[in-house]
Formats: C-alpha cells, structure tokens, sequence
C-alpha cells in the first residue's frame, strides 16, 4: 500500500467515523452501530470507497487483541469472588442455557453441523457488553437490582468469550476427515500453562525494571509488548491470539501496573476496535437483506424471543428480581454482542459456516442491537415503577431543644456531632426519606425526625419557639432560602445560621435577614489554599495571614456586591475594583517594612469538614 492510498484510506475511515458515531450516539444508538453503518456506506457493497477489506481487517484485529487484554485486567480474582453467586451463577446459567436452545436449533432447524451449531449457539448466547453498560448508564439504572444482574451476567459472558474464541479451532480441526486432534488440544493446553506460569514470574519484574525509567513512552511500548508478544506466542502454537492477550491481562489484573497499562492502552483500544467494527460493516451482505428480508426478520425474532424467554426465569429465580426488572433485564440483553462478531468470523475463516449463514447472523446480531435501545425506552415506560405513597411526617418527640437543623446531610450531621458531644439539646429534620433511613441504620438518633422544615406544623411540633438557633444545612437552594422565610416570617428574632451555594444564594438570604452565611465551598478552599502555599515553601504563619486577609477581604466584597447584586454592570465593576485593591495588598508585602497592621489570623481553621451533601 503506497502513501498515497494509505492517506486516502486513513482520511476516508475518519470521516466516516465523525459523521455516523455522533448521529448514532445521538439517538442513544450507541457508536458500535455508528461504526457498523460507517463500514457499510463507505464498503464495496455502497460507496466503495474502500475495496480492500482483507487489509483492513487484518490491521483491526489487533483492536480486538488490546480488547481481550483490557478485559482481562478487569477481571482480578477479589473482584470475582465478590459477585460470585451472581457472575458464575446466573451468569453460568444463562450461556449454558441458551447456548444449548439456540445450538439446537441452528442443528435441528437451520441443518449446521453439532461443531458448528455449537459455536453459533454460543456466540449468539452472548450479548453486547458496550451497549448494555451505555444503556445503564444513560438511564441511570446500573445501581438497580436488575442492573447489577445484568453487569454480572456481561461480565461471565466476557470470560465465556475466551474459550469459545480458544475453541473455533479446535471444533474445525474435529470436523476434518482425521478427527479430533489430541496433539493441538495438549499443544494449547501446554502453551496456556507455560504463558500462565511465565508470565507470573517474568512481568512483574519487566514492568518494575521499565517503570524505574519514568518514562511514558517506554511504559506504553512494554505494554504494547505484553500484548503483541504473547499473542504472536499463542498464534505460532495454532492458538488464537485473544486468548494469549486475554491471558496476559489476566496475569496483571492484580498487580500495582494495571491502571498504568490501561490508561496507555485504552486510545490504541478504541481506535482500532472502531476498526474492528468498520471492516465488519464493510463484510456484512446487505444484499441478503433485500433478498430475504423475512428470513432476515425471522432470526432477528427467534434470537430476541429465545434469549428474553430463558433471560426471564433466570432472573427471577436464580436473581431474585421482581417481575418488573426481571423483564427489563431479559429486554436488556437479548441483542447479540460484539464478541459475536468475532467468533463467527473466525468461525468462516476455519471454514465451520459458510460465507451465507455468516452474513445472515451477522445482519441478526446488528439488527438486534439497532433495536435494543427502543426495546428498553418502551419497556422502561410500561414497566415504570409506580410512585410511592408519600411517607407521613415522623411525630416529633421534642423537650425543648436549643437548635433546630434543617437538612442532615453531611453538613448538618457534623453540626449535630459536635452540639451532641457539648451536651446541647437539639432537632434534626431532614425531607429526604433515603438520608433519614440511611442515619437511623448506623445508629440511633432519637432526636432526627422526616419531614418538611418549611412546615410551619412541624415547626411548631419541634418547638421551634423554644430555640435560640436555626441551623438551615440544606443542599437545596430553592428549598434553603422557602423555609428561611417561613422561620422568618414565624420566629423573627431567632438567630439563623445558613449555608450557601454560591454568592446568588448568600444575596437572597441576605434579603431574608441571614447575616453572613457560610458558603459551602469558601472555608475548605481557603484550606486547601493554605496548604498549596505552604507547600510551595512559604511558611505557615505567612501562608495563614495571606488566606486570612483575602477572608476578610471577600467577606466586605460580598457585603457591597450585596447592594448592587440584582445590576450585572456594578457586579463586574466592583469585581474588577476587588482584584485591583487586593493585588495593592499583596503587594504591599513586597516592601522591606510594610506601612500596615497586620491582623493576627483567627484561631479558625476552616475546611477540615466534609461540605458536601
């Protein structure tokens, strides 16, 4: 391939990868389609804008390869033995079974032969691990039962990839005239002990020479090396290539190098598994589509149908999922997967299917995962979970509390530690029905109760009238600043202590009586100021009177920002006096004695708390 045309080639992938990705990505299609549709419009079939697919294939396959490799890092045995009972049992459970149903058919209905229905039974028990992840995390549901099921069902399906990929060629040598091999089964039996064995004595050591070097570029190339070396030694053997790369990462998925590496190979990975999918969309057999669209239609069914059947039962009884996430998690991962792709291609080259029922399970598996996405959108509607009946507000038990907490969050809980540890009577109230579950699990506070603060009912119930403080400790501006008028509007002279979001916020309960409150984010900042400072090497003292003056000097900024916050024009204005009159401060320390009293910085030091909700 001359410069000319490998520019050319290079310049027409890309294009094609900008344009179908985002569009797929878009309507929550996911880029494996994007890529898909790009190697079909821009491959012999369409466009032709590329004609050499054994090329292309050939330089993609590594991406697969860097795959399996980052895989195998994931999978370290802590890992494993934590969702055992899910991974190695529903997981289990859902490929033997379907691989079984869908391998029966392919023998009994579609004529292929047991070594092959076998693979193909196989390879379509496995479902798309990019596209169920996107989806769950789209939706925000990867934390549900039914989501947790599911990522432990992808992951076995990633490690039942290995073998199946390991075992194209050996189920190709058994369907020639001499029979089953004895001799490639010990030879990959060996290797794979010898890579294992290896391997645990010889990486570890590389990776602590190489990272002794400190640099980036070499650690890359030894990571590069891992991969391309023992997938070049499983090759020379008769053995897949993925396996040895899968084996590899398996090998460092518990060493203190598998982050490093998986930083230096996730580009390579995506770049070239993007490939991968492109030089499958340029093979696919669009024709057959048109051709025989109902039996087209037919696989697609069957392999939806079956999956979602067997997928049901196996969340219910073995997952313990209701029947709603059960049905969501069949809807999830009927599709067929990306790894299909590869054993069923490895599978036409060994010669285990022909080149018609490769692009008929090729067009199913894509047509599968294109309507995936619009499966789950119209399930997750009619499944939706109906709302809960609102919880009563909790009977407070009060005996005349000094303080009285509105929100108990992180903030509001470290108020309420110290005020318990001093002995002072107080009320927490909080509206969120998970936090007051979540506190009263680790332990019993008798004196926390759910409810609205914004209610002058349950104002008056926590004797609010009693109180000399109201601590408002709410993340939630809008929710902050309703009950600050209602304690307002009912305790005029109660002290409120509030905390605030930003300086929009601080303004508004400035106009509601709140003098000076705390913004959440001010005092850790000014800490973590002050230890930047002394870490670059001026000393504490120095570092601490340089944080406290800039305090005082914003507390009177927001003061006169105060006045003029509702006229932008006076905002920025006084902002850019601020910075003028502090950068005049500073400087003054420049001079041998500097013309000023210094203010000895206050005992305070803020932003030890967590401030966040």
């Amino acid at each position: 391939m001359d410069s000319h045309h490998f520019l050319e080639t290079a310049l027409v992938f890309l294009v094609a990868t900008v344009i179908a990705v985002p569009l797929t990505k878009r309507f929550k299609l996911g880029s494996v389609l994007g890529y898909l549709m790009a190697g079909i419009v821009i491959g012999p079939q369409e466009l032709r804008l590329i004609n050499d697919t054994a090329g292309v294939a050939t330089i993609s396959e590594f991406g697969v390869v860097l795959m399996l490799f980052v895989i195998g890092l994931e999978l370290s045995p802590q890992r494993l033995w934590v969702m055992r009972r899910q991974v190695f049992g529903t997981g289990l459970l859902q490929v033997l079974a379907t691989s079984l149903v869908i391998g029966a058919a392919a023998y009994y209905l579609f004529g292929l032969t047991v070594n092959a229905a076998a693979i193909v039974g196989g390879s379509l028990a496995l479902s798309s691990t990019a596209f169920g992840l996107q989806i769950l995390a789209e939706r925000k549901e990867a934390g549900t039962p039914y989501g947790r099921q599911a990522f432990a069902i992808l992951l076995f399906q990633d490690l039942a990839a290995i073998p199946l990929i390991a075992a194209v060629p050996l189920l190709a040598s058994a369907s020639t005239k001499h029979g089953f091999d004895l001799m490639a089964v010990g030879r990959t039996v060996g290797i794979i002990v010898a890579v294992m064995v290896g391997g645990r004595y010889l990486l570890r050591p590389v990776f602590r020479f190489v990272a002794k070097a400190d640099t980036v570029e070499v650690s890359t190339a030894t990571a590069l090396l891992v991969v391309m070396g023992t997938a070049w030694l499983m090759e020379v053997v008769g053995v897949s290539a993925t396996l040895g790369a899968f084996l590899a990462g398996v090998l460092l998925a518990d060493s203190e190098y598998r982050h490093e590496l998986e930083s230096h190979l996730e580009p390579f990975k995506g770049l070239l598994l993007g490939l991968f999918f492109i030089s499958v969309g340029m093979s696919m057999d669009v024709t057959l589509l048109l051709h025989q669209p109902l039996r087209v239609a037919m696989l697609v069914a069957c392999l939806l149908l079956i999956k979602g059947a067997l997928l049901w039962p196996l969340g219910r009884v073995v997952g313990g999922l209701d029947r709603r996430d059960a049905m969501r998690l069949a809807v999830l991962l009927a599709c067929g997967g990306e790894f299909a792709f590869v054993v069923l291609k490895l599978a036409r080259e060994q010669s285990l299917i022909t080149a018609e029922q490769h692009g008929l399970q090729v067009l199913a598996i894509t047509l599968s995962m294109a309507i995936t996405p619009l499966l789950v959108a119209l399930f997750g509607k009619v499944f939706q979970a109906k709302p809960k009946a609102a919880r009563a507000f909790d009977t407070i038990v009060a005996d005349s509390p000094r303080v009285i907490i509105a929100g108990y969050g992180r903030m509001g809980q470290i108020v309420a530690r110290v005020l318990r540890a001093q002995g002072i009577s107080f009320v927490a109230l909080d509206h969120s029905v998970e936090q007051i579950d979540l506190v009263q699990r680790f332990g019993s506070n008798n004196n926390i109760f759910y409810g609205d603060p914004s209610r002058p009912e349950l104002l008056r119930a926590a004797q609010a009238d009693q109180a000399d403080v109201f601590v408002l400790a709410s993340d939630d501006p809008e929710a902050s600043l309703r009950t600050a008028r209602v304690v307002r509007r009912m305790y005029p002279t109660m002290k409120i202590v509030a905390r605030a979001r930003n300086r929009q916020h601080a303004w508004r309960l400035m106009d509601l009586g709140v003098e000076l409150p705390v913004r959440e984010t001010l005092y850790s900042s000014l800490k973590m100021t002050r230890m930047t400072l002394e870490a670059l090497g001026m000393p504490a003292e120095q570092a601490a009177d340089r944080v406290e003056r800039f305090r005082r000097h914003d507390a009177e900024l927001l003061k006169r920002q105060y006045l003029v916050y509702d006229d932008d024009a006076r905002i920025v204005q006084t902002t850019r006096e601020a910075l003028a009159d502090l950068d005049q401060l500073f400087q003054a320390d420049a001079e041998p004695e500097p013309k000023r009293v210094r203010t000895k910085p206050t005992g305070v030091t803020p932003g030890d708390e967590d401030v966040t909700r």
